[in-house]
């Protein structure tokens, strides 16, 4: 058991040291997202099972703090109106329950954070698809190859990575940079 626990936790730090890499792409969605809150917009998040507890996750550091006591940031994740979620569900397919609410909450100028470890999310493919014609901004978090999503971001941070878990380890740590880095930019020092 130490044996598996012990490469496990290389392989980790491995998969960690590759993300470094994407510094400047990570550094880009950040400056990204600051500018769209000083603007006066909205950061919305969105992604299925464990995308989608990250997403309710990167959306409470923003409301609520990262590391700083602040003003409440603007952001929402669409993933917890269990009612939207099941009356869009049954009305018009699973597919739109995020794409539904981009186009009822969304503004020009706003930004849509996808999460998706296949990058092939439909319904975060769709959300894409509405938020490009709304002029709202994406930001695709991924695995390695990027999917549909890749295509369609604006900024797409694809891990080095095709196992899920090592996938959503890092997805969590480049949200949290990136709140981080909006935190500090607007309230902070940075």
């Amino acid at each position: 058991m130490k044996d598996f626990i012990h490469a496990e936790l290389l392989e980790i730090a491995e998969h960690f040291k590759l993300l470094a890499s994407y510094s400047g792409i990570i550094a880009d969605a950040a400056l990204h997202c600051r500018r769209a809150l000083e603007n006066n917009r909205k950061i919305m998040f969105c992604g299925n099972g464990g995308s989608a507890a990250d997403s309710q996750h990167l959306a409470a550091e923003l409301i609520g703090r990262y590391k700083l006591n602040r003003k409440a940031m603007n952001a929402i994740a669409l993933t917890v109106d269990t009612s939207i979620l099941t009356a869009v569900g049954n009305d018009y397919g699973y597919d739109t329950i995020f794409r539904r609410q981009v186009e009822g909450l969304g503004q020009e100028g706003d930004v849509l954070v996808g999460l998706s470890t296949s990058g092939n999310s439909e319904n975060v493919v769709q959300a894409f698809l509405i938020a490009r014609n709304m002029g709202i901004s994406t930001i695709a978090l991924t695995g390695q190859g990027g999917g549909k999503m890749k295509e369609l971001a604006d900024f797409c941070i694809n891990v080095p990575s095709d196992a899920t878990n090592h996938i959503q380890e890092m997805h969590i740590a480049v949200g949290h940079l990136i709140c981080g880095l909006v935190e500090q930019g607007i309230y902070g020092h940075a």
